[in-house]
């Protein structure tokens, strides 16, 4: 028998705020994170917005000199965890190492790292290479970092599946979870890839908005403007928890996790199967996971990056799957307010869809002025909107066709 799964803590870095609840009241009031990209200077390039993170400090939680020696990705990573196992009031210290892990996803690394070091093996010659490079750059270099700061000997790897990557991540923690490999688990994505080399890349592909006048309303997922998305950094991290270990300590419970499912496009590396149904086939695997008919999801923290193909297939997916109760859901981007956190967009989407359910509020899509057509659901349009809300999916779709849903409910005692 599959064992019950909760969320007991919950952590996030983001360019909107670094505080979870902050966050939420600013996503609640329509406020957007992105500007203009304050990493390095944009002159020479096509954009010059993002949803970075320029005022950030590792202060009061990692040492100065071990900040130096990990990625920016990984400093987020282990932030965002700090202050989601402060949420939840778990103590590691008395619990059986080996019974908590840490699963994580990030898209890319540390492409700092890369950056800086490569620049370095050409300027000043292989010597000159940190010996701290590999340690820094490794994607799972944050999960072992977060082993190590809590002294958890459980499950612990990385996931990287593009966009995907904490989605991913995260469904495999709840699996660990249920089939009893672990009684607690740390999870979520991380991300750091506002650089030369990351900005270049994707905006060449054409995948990046260039509306670079009107930061705060470039990102505008489902609009019949929309072209592109925005690049965002930071994290959001998650506490896993058997239901019995967490009703034991008495830890506060955000929502219970029912269902994971992920499936591949195998199609084209970068563009979405045009029908949806790789993106069908996750989300209907996950209700199948969970035993649960499409009419008991009432919102869908959708992926909707506001690229055009990105959100039509989305949109033809839902229909595929929902049907008649496509039309009584709300759906929206928060997207449209943070940006596209890439790796470590679904945890933090989770951490919304989690604060959604508690708050009985589904968050807006902002920028959503003139609706694209073909785009014709209810994606909850500039204003949150209250409404009874027992079950929400959150779905995370990325490049190389991969496609990840999971569904959290109302803990019902």
């Amino acid at each position: 028998m599959k064992r019950r799964v909760v969320i007991t803590g919950m952590g996030a870095v983001t360019a909107l705020s670094l505080k979870v609840e902050d966050l939420w009241q600013r996503i609640l009031a329509g406020e957007s994170g992105v500007h203009e990209n304050r990493q390095f200077d944009t002159t020479d390039y096509k954009v010059h917005i993002a949803g970075d993170i320029y005022d950030w400090s590792t202060e009061g939680y990692i040492d100065r000199k071990e900040a130096r020696r990990i990625d920016r990705f990984t400093q987020f990573a282990l932030v965002s965890a700090v202050d989601a196992v402060t949420d939840s009031g778990i103590d590691f210290a008395r619990e059986d190492p080996f019974r908590c892990g840490a699963i994580l996803g990030s898209g890319i690394g540390g492409l700092n790292e890369i950056e800086t070091q490569h620049e370095r093996l050409v300027m000043k010659g292989p010597d000159k290479v940190s010996a701290f490079t590999i340690p820094k750059l490794m994607v799972n270099a944050a999960s072992g970092q977060v082993s190590i700061r809590f002294g958890i000997r459980g499950p612990n790897f990385a996931v990287a599946t593009a966009c995907a990557s904490a989605t991913n991540a995260m469904g495999d923690a709840f699996k660990s979870i249920q089939y009893d490999d672990a009684d607690v688990m740390v999870s979520g994505g991380s991300e750091a890839a506002i650089t030369p080399m990351g900005v270049s890349g994707f905006s060449n592909m054409r995948a990046l908005s260039e509306r670079n006048g009107d930061p705060q309303r470039a990102s505008r997922p489902f609009d019949a403007d929309r072209d592109g998305f925005v690049m965002a950094e930071g994290a959001g991290i998650l506490i896993f928890e058997e239901l019995e270990h967490a009703r034991k300590r008495g830890a506060k419970i955000y929502g219970e996790v029912l269902g994971f499912g992920t499936s591949a496009d195998a199609g084209h590396i970068t563009q979405p199967d045009a029908n949806g149904v790789g993106a069908a086939k996750a989300m209907a695997n996950a209700l199948h996971d969970g035993n649960l008919s499409p009419d008991r999801i009432h919102y869908i923290n959708a992926h909707g990056t506001g690229t055009q193909l990105g959100d039509l297939a989305e949109t033809v997916a839902v229909k595929t799957i929902f049907g008649e109760h496509a039309w009584k859901l709300n759906i929206s981007s928060t997207k449209s307010q943070l940006g596209h956190l890439l790796g470590a967009s679904g945890g933090v989407e989770l951490i919304l869809s989690l604060l959604a359910l508690r708050d009985q509020v589904c968050p807006p899509t902002i920028n959503l002025e003139t609706p694209d057509p073909d785009c014709d659901l209810n994606y909850t349009p500039n204003e949150p909107q209250q409404r009874p809300v027992v079950a929400i999916m959150s779905n995370s779709f990325g490049f190389g066709g991969h496609n990840a849903s999971i569904i959290v409910g109302q803990y019902d005692g």
